[in-house]
């Protein structure tokens, strides 16, 4: 689960929640709704300007899941609330009328470190 220290940032365009502040001494790291890290600390107008510049295109992008073993998969994203982010294999995301374990799909407690923009 997201911690509550982290602040939700929502663009201030159209209020879409777009990523958290994550409290680092004096200063905040922009953060993905993954709780990945966008850049080191920054102060907070500087952060904020990260989010927005970001957005939500990460969400498409093919990432890499570190499984237990060690092993490297690429993944896209299904589903992330402040809990979870549901993973499907990349190669196989998209194959219609599979069963869910055929897809590769698996949850991913949040924040995480196992998972990474490629």
């Amino acid at each position: 689960m997201i911690p509550a220290a982290w602040e939700p940032y929502q663009r201030p365009d159209d209020g879409e929640h777009v990523g958290y502040l994550r409290p680092d001494g004096d200063l905040v790291v922009p953060c993905t709704l993954l709780g990945t890290d966008l850049s080191g600390p920054l102060e907070r107008d500087d952060a904020e300007t990260v989010l927005e510049d970001v957005g939500l295109s990460y969400l498409a992008e093919t990432w890499l899941l570190l499984d237990d073993d060690g092993t490297q998969r690429r993944v896209v994203l299904v589903e992330v609330d402040a809990a979870r982010a549901v993973v499907a294999d990349a190669g196989s995301a998209l194959v219609v009328g599979a069963p869910a374990d055929e897809r590769g799909r698996r949850e991913v407690a949040l924040p995480t470190d196992r998972l990474r923009l490629r």
